[in-house]
């Protein structure tokens, strides 16, 4: 554990487990209730505290599974020298998961950000797994005709030398996040926010802040760019699975550019859109999003 999670208890009540992904990398992961899975991906730069009100309303009925991606959260953060910060190795790091777990049942995979592209990369390998998919402002593809990168990003992903000391020596991007990615006022408290940025406490804690920004594929020859053309191109066989999205339409990063990809890609999912939300749109809306959720994965 890398930061004191005690004055988080009343938002984050739960005590997880520890899964060695490999050279002795720990990735932390709750796993909560009995019942059908349901597997929660987080992004960029949030954890698992993301996903708390969903894991309240689920566990009740079903068997919850909601991991740090390894830099984030309550897991290890080791440095390049031990791990490789690639949508490749992340998406291996879910399936040791999902493998270590013994699951009988088909799971229900509930993405947001960066936790999108990660946990397609697995399902699409893995889809005789998967018995639904909800979408939470995330992509299965790159960026969308008419779309560039919004700055915020661009200049990390572009300058990541000359940005690494506002990154990961001031906390820039996860301080902006916090401020920026919930757009309903009073939804981010103090008390919130803070537990938003203690992971991310010092220069060797915020590695995969930096590291995710970085692995954004843009043109061919980027080392995920592969992974996410064959997502992408995988997407038509997502046709027979349940999919719903919920999707906050003040979000920066992935607006309405996206949603529409998503609707041409996807034609048979079922779209809610909150007009008032942002990136956090879990944060924003979640007395929205939590019935649909739990009527979609009971049905």
């Amino acid at each position: 554990m890398t930061f004191d999670i005690t004055p988080f208890r009343n938002e984050y009540p739960w005590t997880g487990s520890f899964l060695d992904v490999g050279g002795g990398v720990r990735m932390h992961y709750l796993d909560e209730g009995r019942g059908d899975p349901v597997l929660m991906l987080h992004g960029n730069p949030t954890w698992s505290f993301y996903w708390r009100h969903l894991i309240r309303a689920l566990a009740p009925t079903h068997r919850v599974i909601v991991p740090d991606h390894v830099g984030c959260g309550l897991s290890d953060k080791p440095g390049d020298d031990a791990y490789d910060y690639t949508l490749e190795r992340r998406a291996a790091d879910v399936g040791k998961l999902v493998d270590s777990l013994g699951l009988e049942r088909k799971l229900t995979l509930v993405v947001h950000d960066w936790g999108g592209m990660i946990g397609l990369v697995w399902a699409m390998r893995h889809l005789d797994r998967v018995e639904r998919i909800v979408l939470l402002n995330t992509a299965g593809f790159g960026l969308p005709e008419g779309r560039i990168l919004p700055w915020q990003i661009g200049v990390i992903r572009h300058l990541p030398g000359v940005l690494a000391g506002a990154v990961r020596g001031f906390n820039a991007f996860a301080r902006g996040a916090a401020a920026t990615c919930s757009t309903v006022p009073g939804r981010m408290t103090p008390e919130v926010k803070r537990a938003y940025l203690a992971p991310y406490d010092s220069w060797r804690n915020r590695i995969a802040v930096q590291r995710f920004v970085e692995d954004i594929p843009l043109q061919p020859g980027d080392r995920s760019w592969a992974l996410v053309e064959g997502v992408k191109n995988d997407l038509p066989r997502l046709a027979g699975i349940p999919i719903l999205i919920c999707w906050g339409a003040k979000d920066f990063v992935f607006d309405d550019h996206f949603l529409a990809e998503w609707r041409r890609r996807t034609p048979h999912a079922e779209v809610h859109r909150f007009e008032d939300a942002g990136h956090y749109v879990l944060e924003d809306a979640h007395e929205r999003i939590v019935p649909l959720v739990r009527h979609f994965v009971g049905a």
